[in-house]
């Protein structure tokens, strides 16, 4: 992918690398085929080898450079969901499980890095959900007094604070959450698979994905076929509709800089300001690196990104002053249901044997980890109290007006295929740049790299064909429908699109035809 001004990779690709694995070159029988190589992926690999069942894990690309790789790595039973909303939209006893599960997950992650002994930085923390220090900023009106009494009532260590540290103003501080290097902890997970006779395969493309006994995975000439299918993607490739119509893609985004150690606490922090933020330190060798993020936007459907990150800096820089330069910055996607909850289990409408795992909602490590067990107790036959609440089949009935206005959103961004292109002219790309071009009929993916060389594709999303944007602070066409995402020259990167944006000479080739 093209550089941006700073370096578009975030810090845990930058700073570490997994082991290399060989393309799949023959086909394979295993009692499990995993599609993704990233937490959810990784984790459920290591828990079903170490029960002893055959597994074969399907990547893209390199496991953990996607979704894994662009994340803020906080590990938090805390939902993005106030634990209140929560109680009002499931009951005390569901939204008091779905903490728990958060809990459990940080618990699981902690035994596999003991068991394996992992080197990953790991660390328990505090985390404090606070109010905006700046008191103009609009947010969210959260009794916090409140919100900490009822964490208290259902079990959870959790405390008003009057005066959250270094943030000002009240905040929940909420006791053993955590943070940890996820590339080397998965790199430790995926040593531990190698070990248990796990097979891991990478520049591995998922094609396509059939149920039935037993379920095919097929990658170019070869196929990889199991009893059970878990398509780990993050978004699934495999469910063309149903689960894109409960969630929602965001982008958010992040940057990084070195302050002096001990200057900022560590801790995980998360305002309730709109656009929120929040931050966490990573422990370097003679300094500490503040991790910041936020500025939140739908998916495809902002092309403000590289002013993004200058309001971040400049929020961070109000906040802590001893900021070095930014070393960092990183854009990644998060999927938002509209029900607050995501979806862990069987594929719905599909064959019993395939499984699903998606809506992350901004906390994707603890939420990867939750779906890796849930997915091994369904796959081993074991029950889980997760099941329910999790189900991809459920219907999100109390969420039925987020629903309305996220698919209303959804349903309005097909109207870009009767508008004009961002530019009349191919010469008026800049370098390092793309741009919507309407040429009759079509529209056009315009990429000029730095050279100065014109890559063009079509601008229609494979998924559903909606019409991609560019996202200049990426250098990646986002689809403003479901978040399908690709590089600037039309490489997918992200599902629920399964292929690359066609040729020009392809689509109108077909079109001709």
């Amino acid at each position: 992918m093209p550089d941006s001004a700073l370096d578009t990779a975030s810090y845990w690709i930058d700073s570490t690398s997994l082991p290399r694995f060989a393309k799949l070159s023959r086909d394979e029988r295993v009692d499990v085929v995993i599609v993704g190589g990233g937490i959810t992926g990784l984790t459920a690999a290591y828990l079903l080898t170490t029960a002893g069942r055959s597994v074969a894990l399907l990547e893209r690309e390199r496991c953990a450079t996607v979704d894994t790789g662009h994340t803020t790595a906080h590990l938090t039973m805390v939902t993005d969901t106030r634990l209140s909303e929560l109680v009002d939209s499931f009951g005390r006893d569901h939204a008091q499980a779905v903490w728990d599960a958060g809990l459990a997950a940080i618990a699981q992650i902690d035994a596999n890095i003991r068991d394996e002994k992992i080197e990953c930085d790991y660390a328990w923390v505090p985390g404090y959900l606070h109010a905006p220090r700046d008191r103009s900023t609009k947010s969210d009106k959260v009794d916090f007094e409140k919100e900490a009494a009822l964490a208290a009532e259902l079990g959870f260590d959790a405390t008003f604070v009057k005066d959250v540290p270094l943030m000002g103003g009240p905040g929940v501080r909420y006791e053993d959450q955590a943070r940890f290097h996820p590339r080397k902890y998965l790199a430790g997970l995926a040593h531990a698979i190698h070990r248990e006779g796990g097979r891991i395969f990478c520049s591995s493309h998922a094609d396509h994905v059939e149920g039935g006994v037993p379920g095919l995975v097929h990658v170019g000439k070869h196929v990889a076929t199991g009893d059970a299918i878990v398509v780990a993607t993050n978004v699934p490739i495999n469910n063309r509709l149903t689960l894109h119509t409960k969630q929602a893609p965001y982008m958010t985004y992040v940057i990084a800089a070195r302050v002096p150690r001990g200057a900022v606490p560590k801790v995980l922090a998360w305002d309730t300001g709109d656009p929120y933020h929040y931050i966490r330190i990573q422990e370097m060798e003679h300094d500490d690196l503040l991790i910041v993020g936020g500025e939140d936007h739908k998916s495809g459907q902002a092309s403000d990104s590289p002013s993004r990150y200058r309001r971040l800096e400049a929020w961070a820089r109000k906040r802590f002053p001893m900021m070095w330069e930014l070393e960092f910055n990183w854009g990644g996607q998060v999927m938002e249901p509209a029900d607050y909850l995501g979806f862990i289990g069987r594929n719905p409408m599909d064959h019993d044997n395939i499984f699903v795992a998606t809506g992350d909602s901004g906390m994707g490590l603890t939420h990867g980890t939750i779906a890796g067990m849930l997915l091994t107790d369904l796959i081993l036959g074991r029950k889980n109290p997760w099941e329910k609440l999790y189900s991809p089949s459920r219907v999100p009935v109390k969420a039925a007006g987020e629903l309305a206005r996220e698919d209303l959103n959804m349903a309005a961004q097909y109207g870009d295929w009767l508008t004009g292109g961002d530019v009349k002219a191919v010469d008026e790309v800049a370098r390092d740049s793309g741009a919507i071009l309407r040429r009759g009929l079509d529209k056009i993916a315009v990429y000029r790299d730095a050279n100065g060389s014109v890559h063009e594709c079509s601008a229609v999303c494979p998924h559903l064909g909606c019409i991609v944007q560019w996202n200049p602070g990426e250098k990646t066409w986002d689809c403003p429908c479901h978040g399908s995402r690709f590089d600037a020259t039309g490489h997918v990167i992200n599902g629920p699109a399964n292929k690359d944006l066609a040729s020009v000479q392809r689509a109108e080739h077909k079109r001709a035809a």
